[in-house]
């Protein structure tokens, strides 16, 4: 595999960045004398230097947010990035930005999003007037709030996170010798680079190419054009040199963008019997300094706010604020995990006042599988569910009351290790907004067959899972298949890969494309062979007359008849599309996680985790099983170890892995990954995403487990991540 660092143009350029110390602060001064004079320097470049217009960080969000690509007079959090400097070396480059020194006036910090909301909080962008950036809510009616016997209540604190690839972001940017430029970055969505790019350079997008080889990991974070790209593409393109930009793992704790970072206060109105009858909800979300994608996330929590259960009233309110912190974005589940985590924590404060068993809450709640479709009362339209074969099975599969028993023999017995259970149901929208992928597919002249997607893989599998679709339709071998992705020049247009759509977006518009060229290929042979059109099927050798094998047509033979219809037209045995889905498909599942807690030290291992996942019809087991993996590792990781955390001036205490804690295999368990089917109705695979179902699944199994361990001490909720010394804590608070 090539990834973008493995690339190296002839005279190469390398850029490293000068970024700020403190989180808020005016510049007053850069002395830049000393480095443009170090070894290797061809240049210094700050705001005034670099003629690219303040960019938007997304279309719903004011344009007062609109960020420079280097800071312009003000710093908002540590790690924003104030000059570039331009060097023959990439040591060079890195040792020259320790020459250069900038002068601060300190400003007032705001890290807590709630008290960057109070009236008297220092507004980050003064033209806006307030530090809200925005607000979503579905407001009910307090007459229909009654009826409860009694009010679940709880403050959730969701923990921001660092997306943390194995490959940090990394651009390289080479002018193609014709008005244009050659560019290969790590990214999730090749097209939006060219597009930011093209309108950062002012030149049509077309004269951008954008290639994302070997991406390793997105998750998320590399679905932001970073404002380093755009620096990076600006000065190759005006000093005609290829420039190279790698970013370092310190870089990347600090700059690249983190996840999740919610405050939740939810009340969840039950009946002494266990009904839910309505929940309330009031989410303050971190979006950082320069609001991105991550404002808007809380829609998506607000959406699937009411799960996988019948809860006929809805209260909700969020609103994103700016802080002095790193700005957010999506991280594998975008929203919907934080949604899932906090449900399913008030559910199981409202099993343990009820003295309800936590699998039996829920199974009382479910929304069953004939009421499908169904719409939330926050507007979610759900396409297909069946919750409670997906808990049943994780029951089944975990022995669940065998495990209830252990527990209980090893509290009588005062055992050091004391045993948790957890459980979480969940569902989430997958595809949501981005319904609509491109595709194709082409047979050429030797037999073998091109698909090209929208969809930019980074890791998932794709090119296994679009080959097999091919095949199935067309009966090739895997080997006469080539998948082209991730490169604007060989697609006209794309989405990318993000939502977990891509299965059933790209995959289906290459089913359909597959099926045309079907189409085609039948019609040929019906003349070729002399037979009817609905006589004609696929055969190994490529296609015969039904029954009569020995009447067949290789499909080489019938490209190249389609090319020899006029040689000067060369028609082609192709076709191409947009396929469009039309509305989002609702994976869902349960999952079991069971927790060692040690009652001395406060440490927690996770001893076994069931997941079980309904990703609608399942093309690639492996691929699936592959996905759930990841992400239970991801999920569970937010539960019991990874945390970003910040001084109240803004100072980032975890800039690297002796402080930002990731687990290794010997953190984790094997995962016993089991599913349930249940087919969608919108796109002709029956496909639903698999990529964020195990992150979202897995934190609250994990997370209850841990406060289930504690519960007969008193211990109620445990914030996240439940490391030993807040365990231990709880535990000392509680004897």
């Amino acid at each position: 595999a090539m990834f973008v660092d493995d690339f190296n143009p002839a005279d190469l350029l390398h850029i490293s960045f000068v970024r700020s110390t403190v989180a808020h602060a005016l510049i007053t001064g850069i002395d830049v004398n000393e480095a443009q004079m170090g070894e290797g320097v061809v240049g210094v470049y700050g705001s005034e230097d670099i003629s690219i217009l303040p960019q938007q960080g997304f279309p719903l969000i004011s344009e007062s947010f609109n960020r420079s690509p280097l800071a312009n007079g003000v710093v908002r959090y540590v790690g924003e990035p104030i000059a570039a400097i331009l060097a023959k070396g990439l040591t060079q480059a890195a040792d020259a930005t320790d020459l250069v020194s900038v002068d601060y006036e300190p400003l007032e910090v705001l890290v807590d999003p709630s008290a960057a909301l109070d009236p008297g909080a220092p507004v980050l962008f003064p033209d806006e007037g307030s530090n809200r950036v925005l607000k979503f809510q579905t407001e009910a009616n307090p007459e229909d709030m009654k009826g409860h016997d009694r009010i679940i209540r709880c403050r959730l604190i969701n923990n921001r996170m660092a997306g943390v690839p194995i490959e940090a972001s990394a651009i390289i940017a080479e002018p193609d010798g014709n008005s244009g430029l050659n560019i290969w970055c790590t990214t999730q969505s090749p097209h939006g680079v060219q597009a930011a790019v093209a309108s950062a350079l002012n030149i049509d997008s077309q004269l951008v190419r954008v290639r994302a080889p070997a991406v390793g990991g997105g998750f998320g974070a590399k679905a932001v054009v970073y404002p380093e790209f755009l620096v990076v593409a600006w000065l190759a393109f005006k000093m005609k040199k290829s420039v190279k930009w790698t970013e370092t793992r310190s870089e990347n704790l600090v700059n690249m963008a983190h996840g999740r970072d919610q405050i939740q206060d939810y009340e969840l109105g039950v009946t002494n019997s266990g009904k839910f009858l309505w929940l309330r909800a009031q989410v303050t979300a971190n979006a950082g300094a320069y609001p991105v994608l991550g404002a808007f996330l809380p829609a998506l929590t607000m959406s699937m706010a009411s799960g996988p259960y019948r809860i006929p009233v809805v209260d909700f309110s969020a609103c994103s604020v700016a802080t002095n912190t790193t700005p957010t974005s999506a991280f594998r589940g975008a929203g919907r995990p934080e949604a899932t985590a906090a449900l399913e924590r008030v559910i199981d404060l409202a099993a343990v006042e009820l003295e309800i068993d936590p699998a039996e809450i829920r199974r009382r709640n479910f929304l069953q599988p004939d009421e499908f479709p169904y719409r939330t009362p926050t507007g979610a339209l759900m396409d297909t569910g069946e919750y409670e074969k997906s808990l049943d099975l994780a029951l089944e599969s975990s022995d669940y009351l065998k495990l209830r028993e252990e527990q209980q023999i090893r509290r009588q017995a005062g055992d050091r290790q004391l045993l948790g259970i957890g459980i979480s149901s969940y569902v989430e929208v997958t595809a949501g907004g981005l319904y609509k992928e491109y595709g194709s597919v082409e047979v050429e002249t030797d037999g073998t067959v091109i698909g090209r997607v929208g969809t930019a893989s980074h890791g998932q599998g794709h090119v296994t899972a679009f080959t097999q679709i091919i095949c199935e339709v067309l009966g090739v071998t895997q080997d006469k298949v080539t998948i082209i992705h991730g490169d604007t020049k060989e697609i006209p247009r794309g989405t990318g890969t993000m939502a977990s759509r891509s299965l059933q977006t790209a995959g289906s518009a290459l089913w359909e494309t597959a099926n045309l060229v079907l189409d085609q290929g039948r019609s040929m042979a019906a003349e070729f062979l002399e037979a009817n059109f609905d006589d004609i099927v696929v055969d190994q050798n490529g296609l015969s007359v039904v029954g009569v094998p020995a009447k067949v047509i290789s499909w080489a033979e019938i490209a190249t008849r389609f090319a020899e219809q006029d040689s000067k037209q060369k028609p082609r045995l192709s076709a191409e599309t947009d396929f469009d889905q039309g509305e989002a498909t609702y994976p869902f599942g349960s999952h079991v996680a069971v927790v060692e807690v040690d009652i001395e030290t406060g440490e927690v291992r996770l001893i076994r985790h069931i997941a079980i996942d309904d990703c609608g019809r399942i093309l690639n087991p492996m691929l699936v099983d592959g996905q759930v993996h990841g992400g239970t590792a991801q999920g569970v990781s937010q539960a019991l170890f990874e945390e970003m955390v910040y001084d109240e001036e803004g100072n980032p205490r975890t800039t690297n892995f002796t402080d930002y804690a990731i687990p290794g295999p010997t953190e984790l368990p094997y995962f016993e990954v089991f599913h349930t089917e249940t087919p969608t109705n919108l796109n002709p695979l029956g496909a639903k995403g698999i990529g964020e179902s195990g992150t979202i699944g897995s934190t609250p199994a994990v997370q209850n487990a841990v406060v289930d361990a504690l519960s007969h001490l008193g211990v109620r909720h445990l914030d996240m991540p439940a490391t030993p010394e807040r365990v231990w804590k709880a535990i000392q608070k509680n004897k």
